[in-house]
């Protein structure tokens, strides 16, 4: 199959509305082959296409890393390299592939979780961009549904995204938050009660819109039941 039929057939696979078989018939192809289109997708203006890619890749370069670990290492540091001002891109989608990779390799979150904290440091490899950020803190929220403890060190950082002009950073960094067990964040998670301000949020595996404050009430119960 050629590069450019390779990228029709995942394409249509992630368009079909049936994740599970497009991930089952993704992994029976070569991994070195299918990333590439797979990585194509994260610039695309389709937000269903752009995560349906963001959750493959999860699973595509995790099964890479059980047999050619350094193999996935040039991937992550791929993804990393695009969010390097060096790069001359501008990085879509890398933060929030870092973090579903993260997700789905043990071996890889631990080398890698650091970095992706990173992103929301003031004092490391903080990003400017503010779609780049929400890449960044749903990505961290993405790790925490699964195990805090790899990122728990970012709750410092994401507390003052409570408080961002952007919607989706208010939104994100308090799911994020609750997940994180920050009982510190609880003042200004509660300040975003009266949120109406929409939010587009994937989470298992489907595209929504929540208001803020749905997002606020949400993680706040989180924390009273810690």
């Amino acid at each position: 199959m050629s590069s450019r039929q390779l990228k029709r057939k995942a394409l249509e696979l992630l368009g079909s509305g049936d994740l599970d078989r497009a991930l089952d018939c993704l992994c029976q192809m070569p991994a070195r082959q299918i990333i590439n289109p797979l990585l194509s997708f994260l610039v695309t203006t389709d937000p269903k296409i752009k995560w349906a890619s963001v959750t493959a890749i999860g699973v595509v370069v995790a099964n890479l890393a059980d047999h050619d670990r350094e193999a996935a290492r040039v991937i992550m540091r791929r993804l990393m390299w695009q969010l390097n001002d060096e790069s001359g891109g501008i990085g879509w989608g890398c933060p929030e592939a870092l973090g579903e990779i993260i997700v789905c390799h043990a071996g890889l979150a631990g080398e890698f979780a650091e970095v992706l904290v990173s992103y929301v440091r003031q004092d490391g490899n903080f990003l400017e961009y503010e779609p780049l950020q929400r890449g960044a803190v749903w990505g961290i929220a993405r790790v925490a549904q699964v195990d805090s403890y790899l990122v728990d060190d970012s709750i410092p950082h994401l507390l003052p995204f409570l408080k961002s002009p952007d919607a989706a950073l208010r939104g994100l960094a308090a799911w994020a938050l609750g997940l994180l067990g920050a009982q510190e964040a609880c003042l200004g998670i509660e300040g975003l009660l009266g949120d109406p301000s929409g939010v587009e949020i994937y989470r298992d595996r489907k595209l929504s819109v929540l208001p803020v404050m749905n997002l606020a009430t949400e993680a706040l119960a989180r924390l009273k039941n810690a």
